[in-house]
């Protein structure tokens, strides 16, 4: 086999997604420390910004960013060694537990980095070896961010969503999803649409029903994939919300007066409209006999 027939093979483009996998399982490693750390570093802020405007004095507290201070164990403080970070294989080796404490380790970490690998594959599986499936690559890694800490914490950072926001709007200067026209649009309706329904909401029953990081969320949505895709990231977000919400009290039986985030739902639709949206639209245009 030549060069040039093992570039148009398929045995390069197995090579090419396990290379992919292999590489976003490294970013899932990543990402663990990005959710995990993010929240923390946001609320030490409000702490000083707080303590400043009451002049009163800041916590004596090390400050948290996301490259300090180095992995540790939480319970023992043991710094984690290279060979214990591998993705997913350190969990396996070491049976879910500390190296120095034995304590039990959050199965979540390998969960979060195979996920992050197969939503990448998924991608590149989708819109090929491009400069498009690299924006949308970083449109996926946004969104699984957000959704982990937006379930945790019921947060969604301004440090995440607006430049999510504005890096569609750039992508799209280019035409590699959609027009220009089409995103700002997107953008503007993503925001004042729940922005909107938010008002509504509150000046009917005096509550809040959500929080003012999903307007942004949408924006983004709107931003990376035109206003033309709203309506369906907004009826996907619904179904995903019943599925999982459901789900959640039936199968962990969590008390359905407790809040649960949208934003999580809204991500999971906008990454489903993002690669599948249009032959969604399509067919369910040629099942309507609309077109």
């Amino acid at each position: 086999m030549t060069e040039t027939e093992f570039f148009a093979s398929d045995y390069f483009t197995w090579y090419a997604y396990v290379v992919v996998a292999v590489f976003c399982l490294a970013i899932g490693s990543f990402f663990n420390v990005v959710i995990l750390r993010l929240p923390k570093q946001m609320q030490q802020q409000w702490t000083r910004d707080c303590c400043e405007l009451l002049e009163q004095p800041a916590p004596d507290e090390k400050p948290i960013g996301i490259a300090f201070p180095n992995s540790h164990c939480p319970k023992c403080k043991a710094p984690i060694r290279p060979w214990h970070n591998i993705p997913v294989i350190s969990y396996l080796l070491l049976k879910g537990r500390c190296a120095s404490c034995k304590a039990v380790i959050s199965p979540r970490y390998p969960v979060i980095e195979l996920a992050t690998a197969l939503i990448s594959v998924a991608v590149v599986s989708q819109l090929g070896f491009n400069w498009t499936a690299l924006g949308v690559l970083v449109f996926t890694w946004a969104l699984l961010i957000l959704t982990v800490i937006d379930f945790d914490t019921q947060l969604l950072p301004d440090s995440i969503t607006l430049p999510l926001l504005w890096l569609g709007l750039i992508v799209n200067y280019f035409g590699l999803i959609t027009d220009l026209p089409s995103a700002l649009w997107g953008a503007i309706m993503g925001y004042l649409s729940l922005w909107s329904i938010f008002w509504l909401f509150k000046i009917l029953t005096g509550k809040e029903g959500m929080g003012y990081g999903d307007f942004k969320l949408l924006a983004a949505l709107g931003a990376w994939m035109g206003w033309q895709m709203l309506p369906l990231v907004v009826i996907l977000s619904s179904f995903v919300g019943a599925v999982i919400g459901i789900g959640l009290i039936v199968i962990k039986g969590r008390d359905k007066n407790i809040p649960i985030p949208f934003g999580p739902y809204l991500a999971i639709a906008g990454w489903i409209a993002m690669l599948w949206g249009s032959e969604m639209t399509r067919s369910y245009l040629q099942f309507a006999h609309i077109g």
